[in-house]
């Protein structure tokens, strides 16, 4: 439903240039500045759960699943072939699986209506519904709050819609859209907004996006937005689930992000941060000995900050590097460079990933080669170039 604003089939982000009105053009587009808003909210507030109604192509969804706090996105639209052509989209990229998440994010998208109860999204932390509710002919208008405040009943909705006040200042419009249905004013968006607000127990907020042009300011935002929260407790997903088991919507794409909470993923992860800090310290290590063995006088000669910038860099705090200083150092056993494993959860980017040796020993297995105690991490002193 938000599509078509998207697209610049409205006269709102669109172009026109009529001699009997100037052109309003809005920077950033008003759609980008409507997903901005949302994108700031879930910044500030930190949902888990976040359902987009009339998603459209998606936009929102790209935009806010890069937040880390997000467990689960769902995006439900009307149009079936428009949401199942976003797959690509929202599918995870290389640097997913390279830098994975700390916390599990699963990502569906359903065909159906927002009209229509499905206890899947029930219990939610944010429903926001975008350009959405002029879309409704007066039957589904009605249903609407029933559905998205009465069953779904999230801790937060946000809703946006044209304001029809600005309207005056395109140069020739009735209604912004072919398929609006209607389009309101400040007065009659607000009356309905504090009417559906008192009867299901929400507060509400009124904003928007899209200054008017300088000498306009008494018509609004372009866009105008409420922004209302559940008063009290709101219900747990669970205990919807529990109470009704309603699904209507049909699944049109899915996926699940790499996190740190698979263990694969984990252990995948550890291996690679593994390897790259003993490589990091075996070409140090092999450095100094060269530098020793020829008897290179150039520079300074290798201090002990001098070893501990070589293996840590700037990027450590004070205390990290103290902390990297007291753990066991890298030591050579005939042929082979080998670093506690003591030593490697020093490093904050292995700590991340694992606190623990034994813990660390145990998902290392298979991935890296380990002492014959299990106490370091060994690789052969010279590499296959002879360094």
């Amino acid at each position: 439903m938000e599509q078509n604003n998207r697209e610049g089939d409205s006269v709102a982000d669109g172009n026109f240039d009529l001699p009997t009105k100037k052109t309003i053009n809005f920077f950033p587009p008003l759609y980008r500045q409507r997903y901005s808003f949302v994108n700031d909210l879930v910044n500030r507030h930190k949902p888990k759960k976040v359902a987009d109604l009339g998603c459209g192509n998606a936009l929102l969804i790209q935009m806010i699943k890069s937040h880390s706090c997000l467990e689960l996105i769902v995006g439900v639209d009307i149009n079936e072939d428009k949401i199942g052509s976003q797959r690509c989209k929202l599918s995870p990229f290389s640097g997913d699986y390279l830098s994975p998440r700390d916390l599990n994010l699963s990502i569906i998208l359903y065909h159906g209506s927002a009209v229509e109860r499905d206890s899947r999204l029930r219990g939610f932390d944010l429903v926001t519904c975008i350009e959405l509710i002029e879309h409704l002919d007066s039957q589904d208008l009605a249903r609407f709050p029933k559905v998205v405040f009465g069953y779904l009943s999230p801790a937060m909705v946000v809703i946006s819609t044209p304001n029809s006040d600005f309207n005056p200042l395109f140069p020739v419009v009735t209604l912004r859209d072919s398929d609006h249905k209607f389009e309101w004013n400040r007065k009659q968006f607000q009356t309905w907004a504090l009417g559906v607000a008192d009867f299901y127990n929400y507060s509400v907020e009124f904003t928007g996006v899209g200054e008017p042009p300088e000498g306009a300011g008494n018509v609004g935002y372009c866009t105008q937005i409420g922004v209302f929260r559940k008063i009290g407790a709101p219900e747990t997903a669970s205990c919807a689930a529990e109470q009704c088991g309603e699904h209507v919507y049909k699944v049109v794409y899915s996926v699940s992000y790499p996190s740190l909470q698979q263990r694969e993923v984990r252990r995948l992860a550890l291996a690679n941060e593994v390897s790259r800090q003993v490589q990091s310290l075996r070409q140090s290590y092999v450095s100094g000995l060269s530098a020793a063995q020829s008897g290179d006088r150039q520079g300074p000669p290798p201090t002990k900050a001098n070893r501990l910038a070589a293996f840590s860099g700037p990027v450590f705090t004070e205390l990290e590097k103290r902390n990297i200083e007291k753990a066991p150092k890298p030591f050579c056993c005939g042929g082979e460079f080998c670093v506690p494993l003591e030593r490697l959860l020093a490093y904050p980017k292995v700590n991340r990933l694992c606190d623990d040796a034994d813990a660390m020993r145990a998902l290392l297995e298979g991935t890296v080669r380990l002492s014959r105690d299990g106490s370091a991490v060994t690789v052969d002193l010279q590499d296959d170039d002879g360094q």
